[in-house]
Formats: C-alpha cells, structure tokens, sequence
C-alpha cells in the first residue's frame, strides 16, 4: 500500500464518499468496506488490475486545480510539447492552473468557444469552466454544474490519453496513475512523463 501513501493533497476521507460526491461509480465490486480510506481502496483496485477505476479514483480524489493540471498532462501525451501543436483550450487551462484568476478562467471558457470539434483538449478548459461546481463566472456563477462534471473530464482526459498510447497501454496507464499519486503528494507530476 506504499505507493498509495501520503496523498497530502486529498481530503481525508473514505473513498466512497467521495466518489459519490463525484457522481462517479467504480466497476469493480470492492471487498473493502465504504468506510475505507483512499489508500486502501486504490490498493484493491491495483491488485486486481482495475485500471480505469483507478483514474476514476484518482479524478475524484484530486482538488479542483491538482485535477485539472493532471489532465493537462494528460492533454500533453497527446499533442506533444511543441507550440505549433498547442491548442488554445490547453494554453489556457494550463495558464489558469499557474494563475487561478477569474479573468484566466474566462479565457478558458472562451478557448471552448473557439475549440475544433476534434479538440480533445477541450477536457482540460471544461475543468477549468466547473472548477467551483459552477457553470461560470457572472450570473452564471449562480448555477451549479452537473454533478462531478469537472471530475468527469479529468477523468475522460486521462482515458483519451490511455487511448492514444493503446499500444502500451499497461504501461502508460502506470504513467497516469503515478502522475496523479505525485500531484496528490504535492509534486508536479512531471517526473512521470507519457511518451507523446
């Protein structure tokens, strides 16, 4: 259970409620009771080979701005490094992770305006828009969004990543969850870089 140890960064509470919290269900029928914490549950889902409950796990777990730097991340196996690949829903999302401001997250919101409809990364900047469990900024700021959405596209953001990279898929699926246990310890995550 060492290498799901000292997740600093998540709330100190079991698994289950935040995943309900999350309006995310696991596929795998769990043994551990739903009072178990985190570690222990991810613990069980990486003995029986339960990958994808694993990012689902992760993307409830992880706060608003950890969550969304996860995906860009992800975002980044993807399309790479070089600027001339760089789509305007990436930029912003990453802008907005360094520097949180609402002005950052309406470029955010705008860069979905202007997406291609094959813009993947498009996963990131929805983050950014649901980062407070709201639709936006102004009035709709008022609004709720659906239930764990921000959580869900993190979560579909790493998919897409694995999906990219299905030719090694056990591997990079290592890559993401490791990336994700690094952020939820405090780190940058990088030190686990997909391929690109």
């Amino acid at each position: 259970m060492e290498r799901f140890s000292n997740l600093t960064k998540v709330p100190n509470e079991p698994a289950a409620k935040l995943m309900a919290l999350a309006n995310m269900k696991l596929q795998t029928q769990l043994e551990a009771p739903a009072s178990a914490p985190i570690d222990a549950v991810l613990s069980e889902l990486a003995n029986r080979d339960a990958g994808l409950d694993l990012l689902r796990v992760m993307a409830a777990i992880l706060p608003a701005r950890e969550r969304i730097w996860w995906s860009c991340l992800a975002a980044r196996d993807i399309v790479g490094t070089e600027p001339e690949n760089e789509t305007k829903c990436l930029k912003a999302a990453e802008t907005w992770v360094f520097r949180p401001t609402d002005e950052h997250r309406e470029d955010a919101i705008m860069s979905l305006e202007q997406a291609d409809p094959d813009d993947l990364t498009v996963h990131c900047a929805m983050g950014v828009m649901y980062c407070d469990g709201k639709l936006g900024l102004g009035d709709l700021a008022q609004m709720d969004a659906p239930p764990g959405a921000g959580q869900i596209v993190a979560f579909a953001m790493n998919v897409e990543a694995l999906a990219h990279n299905k030719d090694i898929w056990d591997a990079h699926l290592d890559v993401l969850v490791d990336r994700a246990l690094d952020i939820a310890r405090g780190g940058s995550g990088k030190g686990t870089k997909g391929v690109g």
